[in-house]
């Protein structure tokens, strides 16, 4: 848990849930390692019989720890090199989701300067990093008078710009080959980090109060997408819903490959509205963990 991303603060938060989740369930010697540049050396050390992987963002989420998790054969959970590395990159997983058949708003890739310089497409629409989640570094567009954003200093060199895709927020927790439920995302804003992670950011309706055939599609694009990344262990896929569109305002917005196991998060709510208490998910993680993957 832990580590050096911009989501550090969420993932420690994880990591401690996930680890008291264990405990509760009976787990007798749970270790909890903040991920630093020793991080090959502490595990070579402790040698510990799983990874329950609690980091969010780069490092973290993006193939680079599962890399070192696999040259060090220790099971661990969630998805593997190759589709931890595409997830994270948005441009490249839509391009598979496109090939797969799944709905998506068009997007490219542009230079933050020429962002700050220029609307390089008609607004409204958003901006952000391409490799970053927790809507970190997201900025949206809505109108010409607005001039282009002044993207902070931080922001990456490259940056994505995509179409904003209006409505309802709903999302879908895959938990391996099942796909949860359908939570409907309440906020009076923009579906921002603090949105996300602070109380009373947002509220979350468990299960969504969208028509069946909405539900449904949530449902099989969340699972389609999750198997076209190649995704393993829990993974949770965002949606855009145009009520005024019907079906075709449904849009798929990204596939997160490390859902956040927070206090306010939803995938751990998901799996309690379905009978999954949050020690049973922990603790189908970890038994689900392997090299491999």
């Amino acid at each position: 848990m832990g580590g050096p991303s911009a989501e550090r603060e969420v993932s420690l938060n994880t990591g401690r849930a996930c680890a008291a989740a264990l405990r509760e369930y009976g787990y007798t010697d749970v270790i909890e390692v903040d991920a630093g540049p020793d991080l090959c050396d502490v595990l070579a050390q402790k040698k510990p019989d799983a990874v329950l992987n609690c980091l969010h963002g780069r490092w973290g989420e993006d193939g680079c720890v599962q890399g070192i998790l696999e040259w060090l054969q220790i099971p661990y959970t969630h998805s593997g090199v190759l589709a931890s590395a595409v997830a994270m990159d948005k441009q490249r997983s839509k391009d598979i989701f496109r090939a797969a058949g799944l709905p998506v708003v068009e997007s490219v890739l542009v230079a933050a300067d020429e962002v700050r310089k220029r609307h390089v497409m008609a607004p409204p629409y958003v901006v952000k990093p391409n490799n970053e989640g927790s809507s970190v570094g997201v900025y949206l567009i809505e109108t010409e008078n607005n001039g282009p954003p002044q993207l902070d200093s931080d922001m990456p060199d490259t940056v994505m710009v995509e179409t904003f895709a209006p409505g309802r927020e709903l999302t879908t927790t895959v938990m391996g080959d099942r796909p949860l439920t359908v939570t409907d995302i309440v906020t009076t804003g923009w579906y921002d980090y603090d949105a996300k992670y602070k109380e009373g950011g947002s509220s979350h309706i468990v299960p969504a109060d969208v028509p069946q055939d909405i539900f449904d599609l949530c449902l099989d694009y969340a699972l389609r997408a999750h198997n076209a990344l190649g995704c393993r262990g829990v993974s949770r896929t965002d949606f855009r819903w145009d009520a005024a569109r019907g079906t075709d305002g449904l849009i798929l917005l990204e596939t997160n490959t490390q859902p956040g196991m927070t206090g306010t998060s939803l995938s751990p709510e998901q799996a309690q509205s379905v009978g999954i208490s949050f020690p049973q998910l922990c603790h189908w993680m970890v038994e689900d963990a392997s090299c491999g993957r």
